[in-house]
């Protein structure tokens, strides 16, 4: 991939950055809709927990969420989490509280980015853990990103590849086989990729890390994880 790809890659994702932030902001959709099954939609399906990524509101998912709510999955969401700022421990802390006090089961937790760090943060909890059945994550920097490293800020720096809890999180081999991590071919905030050694890896001919939230390819393939899941539970 030459410089002038990349370069339009990083251009479009920002616009796609910028377009959902205003669209999120101003025209803010009520979570509560989509806790029931669309119409016309298959019942019985696995609830769904959104997890945003850094700087994202559950608002930014929503492509996701319509494609989810459409296929006849309960999607929730932790509003508590806010912009996501705080803390992998902090956030998982957060939205381990949602679990318990909605009783969710047999939950598919679909996050973005910082969200699949969270994601497995939280299936290392004794208290929830058997309420998850798998983490789908799209664009998760599980390794870390080298350009962390660059930034003062905390909430930037806690995705350096020596960060203390993403090197814990990273060394979990036992969970990585109920992960799906779906990433493409072009990530200009990690560059070293999102593999995950054990996890089923889904590299897609996509490029950007927030863009592809909305790819027909990203959704498509958040479906087949979750039915593979849901075929393994069988």
């Amino acid at each position: 991939m030459n410089l002038l790809e990349r370069g339009w890659a990083w251009l479009l994702d920002y616009a796609y950055v910028g377009f959902w932030q205003v669209q999120g902001f101003l025209f803010r959709a009520d979570p509560g809709q989509y806790l029931a099954p669309a119409p016309g939609a298959p019942d019985g399906k696995a609830p769904v927990l959104l997890i945003p990524g850094i700087y994202e509101t559950w608002q930014f998912m929503r492509p996701i969420a319509d494609s989810l709510h459409r296929a006849g999955h309960p999607v929730h969401v932790v509003q508590k989490l806010g912009y996501n700022r705080g803390t992998v421990e902090a956030m998982a802390q957060l939205a381990a509280g949602y679990l318990e006090e909605h009783d969710l089961t047999d939950v598919v937790i679909v996050a973005h980015s910082k969200g699949g760090l969270i994601g497995k943060f939280l299936m290392t909890m004794s208290s929830v853990a058997p309420r998850i059945n798998r983490l789908v994550a799209i664009n998760t920097p599980f390794s870390g990103s080298v350009y962390a490293n660059f930034f003062l800020l905390p909430s930037i720096r806690a995705f350096s590849p020596h960060d203390r809890t993403l090197q814990t999180l990273l060394a979990n081999l036992e969970l990585n086989a109920r992960i799906t991590s779906i990433y493409g071919r072009f990530d200009p905030h990690i560059p070293g990729g999102s593999f995950v050694e054990g996890a089923r890896n889904v590299q897609l001919d996509t490029m950007g890390h927030f863009r592809p939230i909305a790819d027909a390819r990203v959704l498509r393939e958040i479906g087949r994880a979750i039915g593979a899941g849901e075929r393994d539970a069988a």
